[in-house]
């Protein structure tokens, strides 16, 4: 009677920890990963893009950078260089910097990128959503990530993303320009002191002729 018991608590025990063992747990969804990249982070041990290093599972998306090209964080704003892939289903998909995940603004039409909410992002890609906007959808599979989408709006101001790259042209062209103005300026005032020194030549030659 009490060995039957024991199998019947054993049993129990082992059902139990079955359903309760972290392989049996259901696996938390992908959060900014592009479809093509989910069979990517399939494994229990998932290496970075750049081969620096190497994470667990259970690590991905835990909002604290392991990979310095932001291939465990790709759902979280944990990684400077991350990416968020926002899947808009019914409109236009994108890719936003991971800065932007959980800023209490809503980037992605379908709202996946404020998950935390503490902003309410009603669903507009069937409604149209950022297809008002004029982009140009560009994206490479995890670790081919820099190439961003680019948009803008109606009134033809350049959004965020743009005015990042557009910051460091503008301070190239800016400087450019200063040192083609100062070049142009030290060109005239040699000019001018070579006309003025043929002049003063000129001028002391006709002097001496005319003492003489």
């Amino acid at each position: 009677m009490e060995t039957s018991f024991i199998r019947l608590v054993s049993v129990c025990f082992l059902l139990t920890s079955s359903f309760t063992s972290p392989h049996s747990l259901p696996i938390p969804p992908l959060l900014g990963v592009h479809p093509l990249d989910e069979s990517y982070y399939g494994s229990e041990v998932i290496n970075c893009r750049d081969d620096s290093k190497s994470f667990t599972r259970d690590r991905l998306n835990d909002d604290f950078c392991d990979c310095l090209d932001g291939t465990d964080e790709p759902g979280t704003s944990a990684c400077p260089a991350g990416k968020f892939y926002c899947l808009n289903r019914g409109s236009i998909p994108r890719f936003l910097f991971s800065s932007r995940v959980n800023d209490q603004v809503c980037d992605c039409c379908d709202g996946s990128d404020e998950y935390d909410g503490s902003v309410n992002c009603p669903n507009t890609c069937i409604m149209g959503g950022n297809i008002e906007y004029k982009t140009i959808h560009s994206f490479s599979r995890v670790g081919g990530l820099g190439q961003i989408d680019r948009k803008q709006s109606k009134s033809g101001v350049n959004l965020d993303d743009l005015i990042q790259k557009l910051t460091g042209n503008l301070f190239f062209l800016t400087c450019l320009k200063i040192l083609i103005i100062i070049q142009v300026v030290l060109t005239i005032t040699v000019v001018f002191f070579r006309i003025l020194r043929r002049r003063t030549r000129s001028k002391r030659r006709r002097r001496i002729a005319i003492n003489c």
